[in-house]
């Protein structure tokens, strides 16, 4: 199920009132042509709320949250979208959740819309969700424990329930329904050049059988057009495994490495013949395209256990403006003895979140990391896992060019 909608036009507009926020990230002023863009994982997925293993994991332990209006980490989590201020933000480990008004509206009416710790509230009318690979259950034994267990690892992307640290995009500007693009089942089989797991004897890991079925995505690929005035911005969302949770055979690293593979070839002509979306439609972005890659990439260039080569060469790539990478003081504090500490996304000391516009059409203005060092305002929002996630908010601030 897919849902793109506009909803409650022109109610929440708050137009003609003035409200006093705090200029820390200098996100507070809209300029015409000029744009947020912002990726997070959020952590609300049904594990982050459970504290006895006797509970039976589903969507459902997400929609009871959100329907509280009160969940002090999801409140959070909005202070701190409403303080960056994005126009348009993905969110990774937001579980799938069928039913908007249970989901992302309750999200966006209960939380976003509503001031939190001070802020002003915050509207997106368009959104974007479908179903991902996570959770969704497969007949092989994919991690070769001798049990097919249909779920966990056998799963054809690491979750417990369907949908399962799913993603969610919010969008000021309107989404361009019938040019979006998903590649949630583009068999992983048919990149060439895929990194073929192996056991230690040679022989492939997966069985023939399970291999022809593999998809790519652990949990999707999403191309998401979203209009601006009379341009067009491709936002290029998803969330590659982490490369870790496996043996010496490596096959989440690998599927880490041809995840963000994916978006690199998708964004050249030249190689991006062998794709194919979800409706047969085959091919990538045009030579001159907009476009910016959001999400959790799980690797980073320099520290972690991925195959780092990947994520080196998209921040490489021609097409791409990788540079000055998004900071933070805090990031420097939490890590003081580490080099690359500032660029750090996550609590667990790495950079793994990205926000990668093209280099033709954008001209950076600004970029940071939501993490705030001890002694700065809001500080308390990441000082602990449980006050909001183990990631942090990366956002760059572009205008947009002729």
């Amino acid at each position: 199920m897919k849902i793109i909608k506009k909803f409650r036009s022109g109610c929440m507009l708050l137009s003609g009132m003035l409200f006093s926020l705090p200029m820390l990230y200098g996100q507070n002023q809209t300029e015409k042509d000029v744009v947020t863009f912002a990726t997070y994982n959020v952590s609300m997925e049904a594990q982050n709320y459970v504290k006895s293993k006797d509970i039976t994991l589903s969507e459902q332990i997400l929609v009871n949250e959100l329907a509280k209006g009160t969940n002090e980490q999801i409140r959070n989590i909005a202070s701190i979208i409403q303080t960056v201020r994005p126009d348009v933000i993905l969110l990774n480990e937001f579980d799938y959740i069928q039913d908007p008004k249970s989901g992302i509206l309750q999200f966006i009416e209960g939380y976003l819309n509503q001031g939190q710790n001070g802020k002003q509230g915050i509207d997106y009318p368009y959104y974007y969700y479908t179903t991902v690979n996570t959770g969704q259950p497969s007949p092989f034994d994919l991690d070769n424990n001798g049990k097919s267990e249909k779920f966990g690892s056998d799963a054809w992307g690491f979750g417990l329930f369907p949908g399962q640290y799913g993603m969610v995009l919010l969008s000021k500007f309107p989404i361009l329904t019938d040019q979006v693009r998903t590649f949630q089942h583009f068999k992983w089989k048919d990149m060439p050049g895929a990194l073929q797991t192996k056991k230690a004897d040679g022989t492939d890991w997966y069985s023939p059988e399970a291999w022809n079925q593999f998809p790519l995505s652990s949990k999707s690929h999403w191309d998401i057009p979203v209009g601006i005035g009379k341009k067009v911005i491709h936002i290029l969302a998803s969330h590659p495994t982490p490369p870790t949770f496996d043996g010496a055979e490596d096959r989440n690293g690998k599927r880490n490495h041809d995840e963000i593979r994916f978006w690199q070839d998708y964004i050249h002509p030249a190689k991006s013949s062998y794709i194919y979306d979800d409706k047969g439609k085959t091919g990538g972005l045009a030579e001159k395209t907009r476009f910016v890659i959001l999400g959790d990439q799980n690797a980073s260039p320099d520290e972690g256990n991925a195959i780092s080569s990947g994520i080196r060469s998209l921040l490489a790539d021609s097409k791409i403006n990788a540079e000055n990478s998004p900071a933070s003081t805090g990031g420097a504090q939490h890590s003081a003895n580490n080099v690359f500490a500032k660029n750090h996304t996550a609590f667990w000391r790495m950079r793994a979140d990205y926000v990668l516009p093209s280099r033709w059409g954008f001209k950076v203005r600004e970029s940071g990391v939501f993490w705030p060092a001890k002694g700065e305002p809001m500080a308390e929002l990441v000082e602990k896992r449980e006050a909001s996630s183990d990631h942090r908010m990366v956002w760059v601030k572009v205008a947009l060019t002729d």
